[in-house]
Parts: C-alpha cells; structure tokens; sequence
C-alpha cells in the first residue's frame, strides 16, 4: 500500500479480485512438486500459471485473482482505525478511478496482516520456505529468478446488483 491515508485515486486497472477465498484453495510450497506433478492443477481445480503466479504471506501459492476488478461499488469491511467492525463503499470506475466513501482510507480497509505476491519468471521451487510467514507490515519476499509486486488485501462483504 503506497499511501494508506488516501480515500481516493486512480490504478484500479492494476487491482484484481478473488470471488473465492483463496486461501483455503492455496497449495503450501512444500507441495509444489505435486502441483508440477499433477500437470499444474491445484486439488481446488485451478490451473498454476508459471508465467504469473501469486502466494500469500503463509508461503501458499494461490490461483490468480480476476484482473481487473471490475467497474462497480463494493462494500468493504473497515478493519482498522475508529470505525472499525463497520463498512463503507468502494466505487470502481471503468477508467481505473477509485473512490472509498464514509472518509474512510486505505489503511481503514487493508488487512494489515495479509499480504500476496505476485511473481513472474522463475518458480515457487525457488523460494525459500524459511521466508514465511511473512511478518505484518513487510514486504514479500523475493525469490530468485523472479520479479515480483506487492499487493495489499482488502475484504470485500458485498457487491451492488446492477
């Protein structure tokens, strides 16, 4: 997160979204693998894409969130700050724009504790499984061989019906 006070902004069209959690559908590096084994499908019936993949701060690899999220308003759970326990509204623009109402700011809507990579080049048998948990608030880890972006979470509770 490059700016946790910020209630608004642009470069949603680099934010991506799970409809399904995906950490119960993760496979922990030690299994790898397996995964390469089974031809790059998860046991959840996701297909790993070494040219794009993502972990968590556990050191589980996960499938690939839809990118981008979709134009729409979202309601989030506010985890931090305050009005924490309650919610406000994510408005995402067709043109990448974004917007939190409620005053709220990025660090009231981040859970803090989570945090995902994703990796392109190289493979998650690369990584080092002494890296993980990741600590809160640090970065993910870099693994050799890859280039990798950090990604905040965010907990979406709803989406408005069109």
């Amino acid at each position: 997160m490059k700016n946790g006070a910020a209630s608004s902004g642009n470069g949603a069209q680099n934010w991506g979204i799970w409809t399904k959690d995906p950490g119960p559908r993760g496979v922990r590096l030690e299994r790898f693998g397996a995964l390469e084994a089974a031809g790059g499908v998860a046991p959840a019936g996701w297909a790993f894409d070494s040219g794009d993949w993502w972990l968590e701060e556990h050191g589980l690899i996960m499938e690939k969130p839809e990118f981008p999220v979709p134009a729409a308003r979202y309601l989030l759970a506010v985890l931090n700050g305050p009005r924490e326990g309650s919610t406000c509204v994510l408005t995402v623009g067709a043109d990448g724009g974004w917007a939190l109402d409620s005053d709220a700011t990025l660090y009231d809507v981040t859970h803090l504790p989570c945090r995902s990579g994703r990796y392109s080049g190289g493979l998650p048998s690369s990584a080092n499984p002494r890296d993980f948990p990741v600590a809160h608030g640090a970065e993910m880890p870099e693994v050799p061989g890859c280039s990798k972006v950090d990604y905040a979470v965010l907990f979406v509770v709803g989406q408005e019906k069109k």
